[in-house]
């Protein structure tokens, strides 16, 4: 099954005449990735002030499952915060011209339409498989998978590019069951 590619510029709406339209890195709407799916994200560098900030490549992100899990399928004995962890199976890609970073750890946030967002990211099994967290050459791509530590089974998790900008970069669906 080839996953179906979802790019940020096929999901930006039209602004309305109400509404500011101001240029930045995150005035485009961030990707809607469903299992199986795949987005594309900018990948910004910016001045040794951390200002200014300009696309240096693009990342895809291809989301090959998600499965809620136990502690101990994880080999853990701790219990997850919020309530419930995801074990994300992801890929990304450098489709870009340039180096780019991806780093999911701090970045990850969960919520849904009954709670606000939550800190998503755990130390729950690192060091198994490769790690997605990591700067990608141009054509380089690593597959790996992530505990999260989620609310509730469904909703929604957001990657943050940067800690200053908080729109998200894309969303991912998590399923319901």
């Amino acid at each position: 099954m080839t996953p179906e590619k979802v790019s940020a510029s096929e999901l930006a709406a039209e602004p309305s005449a109400d509404e500011p339209v101001e240029p930045s890195p995150s005035a485009s709407a961030a990707p809607a990735i469903k299992v199986g799916e795949s987005g594309t994200l900018d990948f910004y560098e910016t001045d040794e002030y951390g200002q200014n900030p300009k696309v240096a490549t693009q990342l895809e992100v291809t989301v090959k499952s998600a499965q809620y899990v136990t502690p101990a399928q994880i080999g853990t004995a701790n219990e997850p915060e919020n309530g419930q962890f995801v074990k994300l199976t992801i890929t990304v890609k450098n489709v870009g011209k340039a180096p780019g970073e991806f780093a999911a750890y701090g970045m990850m946030t969960w919520e849904n339409a009954n709670t606000a967002a939550q800190e998503a990211t755990t130390l729950e099994g690192v060091g198994e498989g490769q790690d997605v967290d990591t700067t990608y050459k141009p054509g380089q791509s690593v597959t790996g998978s992530l505990i999260l530590d989620v609310g509730a089974k469904g909703g929604t998790l957001s990657y943050a590019n940067s800690i200053v900008d908080e729109a998200p970069a894309f969303t991912i669906e998590l399923p319901k069951a």
